[in-house]
């Protein structure tokens, strides 16, 4: 089974990417990093900024999956040419983004709302563009019964994988992911399947495997940024020691000061990390408190080495 990391808007970038790899090895990366959605530009002069992200040379290593955020066919098939001329062979397209500022403007799931729009929007794409294009989904916008329709549609077209996030738009990330709508789609699915959401242990992930053995993948997004090793840990290897988690978060806080010219900018990265990787400690309650509120970075250099005088926890989770 191939284990892929999700696009995730703030926290699977470049810079994280990079750090991953570094210190959880090749026993511990994804088979895939997909990364998080770009949008192409509508006059179709590629903004240099944006575009570094998917420089080849800023992704070594594991592949990396480009995804994008459109709602226009002939511009996504136009972007993946761009992006096939950077090498990339894979291109990911979002039917699946729930934010309300990307569902307001008919982009992500919102495109779900319409059936035929999603029919128009995948026919501009696969008249145009040549080459891999996977679609990542959810199951409708208000209930999973829509999904049936939706589906209808997917199948039509040569989509190479499609991931699918078995929530409907309304429910953001909340509530759990429903694994019995996801069951009763697979088989009707005629493109290899990937499934995503609420992954967050090793024995979730074998307990997919064993369920669903004819998934192509399992994505995972928040379980990957809360247990850094849960790959690694999937394959029999051993769990993020604290020495791979200082060296792992001192990257990334040098890679994003780096990236944003701001040690203060990197700060504000690194609490969306710490968000999820503060439970790998325990009893680091007071300290997660303290860590919302600095802003220098000497009071975040003081509290981290506060943090790692704590023991790991036994088992990480969210």
């Amino acid at each position: 089974m191939l284990y892929y990391a999700a696009p995730m808007e703030g926290f699977t970038d470049r810079v994280w990417r990079q750090a991953h790899q570094k210190w959880f090895g090749a026993q511990g990366a994804a088979d895939r990093y997909y990364a998080p959605f770009i949008s192409p530009p509508e006059n179709r002069v590629l903004i240099k900024k944006k575009m570094a992200e998917l420089a080849p040379a800023a992704n070594p290593g594991a592949p990396v999956i480009p995804q994008l955020l459109a709602k226009d066919g002939e511009l996504a098939a136009w972007m993946i040419g761009q992006l096939r001329a950077l090498g990339y062979t894979e291109v990911n397209l979002n039917l699946g983004c729930p934010a309300g500022t990307v569902t307001a403007k008919g982009k992500g799931s919102g495109m779900l709302r319409d059936p035929a729009k999603v029919d128009a929007f995948l026919d501009g794409v696969f008249s145009h563009a040549e080459g891999p294009v996977s679609v990542k989904t959810r199951l409708g916008v208000e209930k999973p019964e829509e999904f049936a329709a939706i589906l209808e549609i997917y199948n039509r077209y040569p989509i190479s994988e499609l991931t699918i996030h078995p929530r409907v738009m309304r429910q953001q990330y909340r509530g759990q992911a429903d694994r019995a709508a996801f069951a009763a789609a697979l088989p009707r699915c005629t493109m290899p399947v990937c499934y995503n959401g609420d992954v967050t242990t090793a024995a979730q992930l074998h307990a997919l495997e064993e369920e669903f053995p004819a998934l192509s993948g399992i994505m995972v997004g928040r379980g990957l940024i809360a247990d850094p090793a849960l790959f690694r840990r999937a394959r029999g290897g051993a769990p993020a020691a604290k020495e791979e988690l200082r060296g792992y978060l001192t990257d990334l806080y040098h890679g994003y000061t780096e990236l944003f010219g701001s040690a203060g900018c990197a700060i504000s990265r690194m609490k969306g990390h710490w968000f999820y990787l503060i439970h790998c400690f325990a009893g680091a309650e007071k300290l997660e408190k303290q860590l919302k509120k600095l802003r220098e970075p000497w009071e975040y250099e003081v509290v981290v080495n506060q943090i790692f005088t704590l023991p790991l926890v036994k088992q990480i989770s969210i």
